[in-house]
């Protein structure tokens, strides 16, 4: 389908979601004070910036972090999920790494900070439509060095893992769920002892010494998630610092 942008003159077609309505109409004004920014939505809160998201498909969404509802994170993972096309900058109060790797692996683009100059939102706005990835230079060694180290950490338990056999994954799989052995057992319709050796081998695999290590394990991985795609689909090197 014809990209909505196209009829709109080479406009970035843009949503606003903040729960704060004065800044979100400030930040209209801004951006509509610019030749080549559109604002085509608005929401306040998670559920209506999602709604919003899906009718109007802007090419970018600015999202609060702390958007009621359900969070800017949980929002963008959705939005990205549910309308690949739209790009996603994280708007926070704070410049939390802690915050900014969980936007990065929610699928947002960019991060600003609600204390910059209103110049720095344009220009990360625009430098997300063109497809670059877009942090403050201030947090570009942290953040670099976090995934860096997620993605090692993720390899190695993916190595792990590869290990297993198809049955053992469904076995880790409701291991991680949190479910026991007569669970197991009877989920797979399997005898309970058969669950037992599933799991000492799984044990073994892993190279862990307890379930809840195995379970601990790969949680942190989020490898056994639907959709889950490894960090290295998102190249560190890539980020544009500003």
């Amino acid at each position: 389908m014809e990209r909505e942008m196209e009829r709109d003159g080479g406009s970035v077609r843009i949503l606003l979601a903040d729960g704060h309505s004065l800044f979100r109409e400030a930040m209209r004004v801004v951006l509509e004070s610019e030749g080549d920014l559109r604002v085509v939505g608005e929401a306040g809160d998670g559920p209506g910036a999602l709604l919003e998201a899906e009718r109007t498909r802007p090419d970018v969404a600015l999202l609060d972090a702390g958007l009621p509802g359900r969070g800017g994170i949980e929002t963008a993972r959705a939005i990205r999920e549910r309308v690949p096309g739209c790009e996603v900058v994280l708007v926070s109060g704070t410049e939390d790494p802690d915050v900014l790797e969980q936007a990065l692996e929610a699928g947002a683009r960019g991060f600003v900070s609600k204390s910059s100059p209103l110049v720095e939102l344009l220009e990360v706005t625009r430098a997300v439509h063109r497809g670059e990835i877009q942090i403050p230079q201030r947090m570009l060694g942290d953040i670099l060095g976090r995934l860096m180290r997620r993605r090692r950490e993720q390899n190695e338990v993916l190595r792990r893992v590869s290990r297993l056999t198809r049955r053992e994954r469904e076995v880790l799989r409701l291991m991680a769920g949190g479910a026991g052995t007569e669970t197991i057992a009877r989920r797979l319709v399997i005898s309970p002892q058969t669950a037992r050796t599933h799991i000492q081998n799984i044990l073994a695999k892993l190279e862990v010494h307890s379930r809840l290590e195995a379970a601990a394990l790969v949680n942190q991985a989020g490898i056994l998630e639907p959709g889950f795609e490894p960090l290295a689909e998102v190249d560190p090197l890539s980020i544009a610092a500003r």
